[in-house]
């Protein structure tokens, strides 16, 4: 008869685990990755010589898992594009830091009102049998939509706690790589960083768990290539996995 499946041993050496949403969760990395390249490619379009941003390489590496306007500020300064910082409450536009994320945001926001975002089975599966050894997870993301996205594919209830982007900027918490955003849902977990594991797949990300001192970094590479596997060790991922679904383990009696 065959065995539920159950936490792969490397899981049962911690106490605890903190997810990344966007890409680990949820498969909401291309609807970011459009919707910056829409607020990217207006901001270009205004500097000669400037080649349009790419979904695939430019995403992964200057703005996946970053806050809005860290991942526009990082991207831009990049490309040699000099614009003032701005404030958090400019409208969408090209002219600073801040009004290129709130174009970004914008174009999400409307992209989900005719996309809906699926989630990706594998963890899903992993969250249950998680929650049913009684193993506490918490979601932790630098996008202000993760709480909405989560409770919107029937998974927020699962959590025992979610640090979003709301959260970050009520706290004021920096962005990753810093490690501010895992160490508080550490925090609300009540279990310290050395026992918890961080399951990531931006570079920026998984950067925060080594800095942070997480007992386990796990990088998901949903390119399941050779390159992004290392650029994930690179970053400090003491294991990848193409899904975090490979975490469990079966078998039968």
């Amino acid at each position: 008869m065959a065995r539920a499946p159950s936490p792969a041993a490397v899981l049962l050496s911690v106490h605890a685990v903190v997810f990344d949403t966007d890409g680990v969760i949820t498969d909401s990395a291309p609807a970011h990755a459009a919707a910056w390249k829409e607020a990217f490619d207006a901001c270009l379009a205004v500097h000669e010589g400037q080649r349009p941003f790419d979904e695939a390489d430019d995403y992964r590496r200057y703005v996946d898992g970053k806050a809005r306007k860290d991942g526009a500020a990082a991207f831009l300064a990049a490309r040699g594009i000099d614009l003032p910082e701005g404030s958090p409450d400019d409208p969408p536009g090209t002219g600073t830091v801040w009004s290129v994320a709130a174009r970004k945001d914008q174009a999400f926001t409307r992209s989900l009102r005719t996309a809906p975002i699926a989630v990706w089975p594998g963890t899903v599966r992993l969250l249950h049998v998680l929650r049913d050894a009684r193993v506490p997870f918490a979601a932790a993301s630098a996008s202000r939509h993760a709480t909405g996205l989560l409770s919107g594919a029937g998974l927020l209830d699962l959590f025992t706690a979610v640090v979003d982007g709301n959260e970050a900027r009520r706290l004021e918490l920096p962005g990753k790589p810093d490690p501010a955003l895992f160490t508080e849902a550490a925090r609300r977990l009540g279990v310290p960083p050395g026992d918890t594991a961080v399951v990531e797949d931006a570079l920026a990300g998984v950067e925060a768990g080594r800095r942070g001192g997480f007992g386990l970094v796990v990088g998901v590479d949903r390119t399941d290539t050779a390159d992004g596997a290392a650029a994930l060790r690179r970053h400090g991922a003491d294991l990848v996995v193409s899904d975090p679904g490979d975490l469990l383990i079966s078998g039968a009696n």
